[in-house]
């Protein structure tokens, strides 16, 4: 069940919203984490402090949700229960082009295992089929298990790799809006 108003999204569990500069505590906890940050290079380097942090979602504030006249931005993902942030979600135009969209998703670490990000990822197709967005990719480093298993949850297709964006061999996974709502978003075993 997702829920969209403006620019937020709902889950039964979580909260995905515009960036604001009292999150950055919670996104360092995210993109400090060598566990997190070892698949976003080189499109995103580690973050080291707070400050940086900062600066990182001036950045990300500067571009609002829509800027690029598609249905593309950032959010938080926070759990709904507690406020707390979890995650950072996006949709943004790969490069080199910009013609193919990204659904993207990271998770603090001490939020994995709970199938927050295939709940986010699901949430923010949604949020793009709605605003006329027929296809999304999500692109994953051929060693990031969670991203992949993650992908597959929401229902994406695997397509095949390619070496097409960000300079990187890369596996590519597809959702088509006439496949969303498609498959089981529940924990899996592994995932509990």
């Amino acid at each position: 069940m997702v829920t969209i108003v403006g620019s937020t999204i709902s889950t039964p569990r979580l909260r995905l919203r515009p960036w604001h500069q009292d999150d950055a505590a919670g996104a360092l906890d995210i993109y400090s984490s060598s566990e997190v940050s070892r698949w976003l290079a080189p499109a995103m380097d580690r973050v080291n402090d707070l400050d940086q942090m900062r600066a990182v979602i001036t950045g990300w504030i500067a571009a609002p949700l829509g800027s690029e006249g598609r249905p593309s931005g950032r959010w938080v993902i926070e759990e709904a229960e507690s406020g707390r942030v979890a995650g950072s979600g996006q949709i943004l135009p790969l490069p080199p082009g910009g013609d193919d969209l990204e659904l993207g998703y990271q998770l603090a670490p001490w939020a994995w295992g709970r199938g927050l990000a295939a709940e986010a990822g699901h949430a923010l197709a949604h949020y793009a089929f709605s605003n006329s967005e027929e296809e999304v990719f999500a692109v994953v480093r051929p060693k990031n298990e969670r991203g992949t298993r993650a992908a597959r949850r929401i229902g994406m297709e695997w397509v095949g790799e390619t070496d097409k964006y960000y300079d990187l061999r890369l596996q590519v996974f597809r959702l088509r809006k006439g496949d969303l709502d498609t498959s089981a978003l529940e924990p899996g075993p592994v995932e509990r």
